[in-house]
């Protein structure tokens, strides 16, 4: 049933021009290189060490791999992490 209703409020928010990450909860994640991701609309860092990185989201984790993370801001919904990012993962 939710993933009816899920689709249904794609479908409405689509016609209206409406930003589908802000309108359905979604992570925006934004790379820049291979030194810096912005994720938007996180729901908390479920484990952080020097190669690897877990960030909550309403579609599950998000698991970033690399070497000398950083985190440079956090604020209620965005976290700027630095480092050398060697890939991304979506887990759920």
């Amino acid at each position: 049933m939710e993933s009816r209703f899920q689709r249904g409020r794609e479908k409405i928010f689509n016609k209206l021009d409406f930003p589908t990450d802000v309108a359905l909860d979604l992570p925006k994640i934004i790379v820049t290189g291979n030194r810096e991701i912005t994720i938007e609309n996180h729901r908390g860092i479920m484990a952080f060490e020097n190669s690897l990185i877990k960030i909550n989201s309403r579609i599950g984790a998000i698991t970033i791999m690399g070497e000398g993370f950083e985190i440079l801001f956090i604020g209620d919904n965005t976290i700027t992490i630095s480092g050398i990012f060697k890939g991304i993962s979506y887990e759920g």
